[in-house]
């Protein structure tokens, strides 16, 4: 379950309830969760908690077609979707991964592509451009930030001012619902912490991890 308090058809704002039809018809998603891609659903009736902060994530959505009439952006959707992907794997979120592969299908990118993201510097799958979307990327997510001057450089031969303002953009927003996700256990992020103290066996002649025999007191 969410950790946060979600919010109900009869007490959602308009910006709210404009998605909740689109997603989930006459249901009250709350009571009867679930979207059309295997979801819970959860993500929208917790961000409805404060429309305003509702309201700008949708339209972050809405930069690139996701419930609007039509993409205003510039910058290549099989490119973004790269760098999106990759950004859910590298922060370990389940749902932004996931539900990324499949717009990235969408977008034209091969099965062979999605498998590889978890691999990607050890495949021969990407052009050289993809790579280093895939390599800004990791930069931007798991190095917070640090690019090397080198890798910058090569991205910028390829690619305008404003297509990596973009991308940036885009890398970064994701990183902040990848985030947000595991923190609040939404969506496919609702998991339960897997790192913990192995007990250790009972019995005689067990020894601890330096290799030294337990004697009992």
């Amino acid at each position: 379950m969410p950790r946060l308090k979600q919010v109900p058809r009869a007490e959602a704002g308009p910006e709210a309830l404009k998605f909740y039809d689109a997603l989930f018809g006459d249901r009250d998603p709350v009571t009867e969760p679930g979207t059309a891609t295997g979801t819970p659903g959860n993500w929208w009736t917790v961000f409805a908690l404060r429309p305003y902060i509702f309201q700008h994530a949708t339209d972050h959505f809405g930069m690139f077609g996701m419930f609007a009439e039509k993409s205003v952006s510039e910058l290549d959707p099989a490119i973004r979707e790269i760098g999106i992907m990759r950004a859910g794997y590298a922060t370990g979120s389940q749902f932004v991964f996931s539900q990324h592969c499949k717009a990235a299908r969408r977008h034209g990118i091969s099965d062979e592509k999605i498998a590889a993201i978890p691999h990607w510097q050890a495949s021969d799958a990407w052009s050289p451009l993809e790579r280093l979307v895939l390599a800004y990327t990791d930069c931007l997510i798991l190095d917070r930030g640090r690019v090397p001057d080198g890798l910058f450089d090569a991205l910028h031969e390829q690619m305008s001012d404003g297509d990596i303002l973009e991308l940036s953009y885009h890398i970064c927003g994701y990183n902040l619902h990848a985030v947000m996700c595991k923190a609040l256990r939404l969506e496919y992020d609702d998991v339960p912490e897997r790192i913990e103290e192995v007990p250790m066996p009972d019995g005689p002649g067990v020894q601890d991890w330096a290799g030294r025999a337990w004697a009992d007191d």
